[in-house]
């Protein structure tokens, strides 16, 4: 599993961080300003949307799993709420509108060195056509027994569970 690339620099004042113990671990501290940088994770939301025991997928244009499939899912905005993030990024690429019902699931280091933290909502389609954009290649309903190939472990577990509850497993 890959890392981000470290933080050399300071993020306030630009002068070179040191590694210091704070807070008890080593973290790149300013020797000038005082900043502490803490690699935070990175967080994303995923949409799960059902219908007519199909479930909606994308088709990956971009990497990691490119043309792989998975749930329509993207980066959390710094102020942005993560459901609000999992009803955007089913518009943006699958040109449908949603309502999320609940939390379905909360994944931590699935997707490094994307997100590290992956929060998987329910949802019902609510409005809009079906027409994949951003960086889906594809946006497909699928059966249980028609699934294509699965991009990220998230989605095999969250897709897999769906599935084998419609086939009473």
């Amino acid at each position: 599993m890959s890392q981000r690339p470290p933080v050399n620099f300071c993020l306030r004042c630009g002068t070179r961080l040191e590694l210091r113990f704070w807070f008890g671990q080593e973290r790149p501290c300013c020797p000038v300003c005082g900043y502490i940088h803490f690699d935070d994770p990175k967080v994303a939301a995923a949409v799960f949307i059902t219908a007519e025991s199909r479930v909606l997928l994308i088709q990956r244009g971009v990497d990691p799993e490119r043309g792989k499939w998975a749930l329509p899912a993207g980066y959390v905005d710094g102020d942005e709420d993560p459901c609000q993030t999992a009803v955007r990024e089913a518009l943006e690429e699958t040109g449908l509108q949603v309502r999320v019902t609940g939390l379905l699931d909360v994944f931590h280091g699935t997707h490094r060195p994307g997100a590290s933290i992956l929060i998987v909502y329910a949802a019902e389609v609510i409005g809009g056509e079906l027409a994949p954009a951003d960086d889906a290649e594809a946006a497909a309903w699928f059966g249980p027994d028609a699934l294509p190939e699965l991009a990220f472990e998230s989605t095999h577990r969250v897709v897999g569970d769906w599935a084998r509850s419609l086939r009473g497993n």
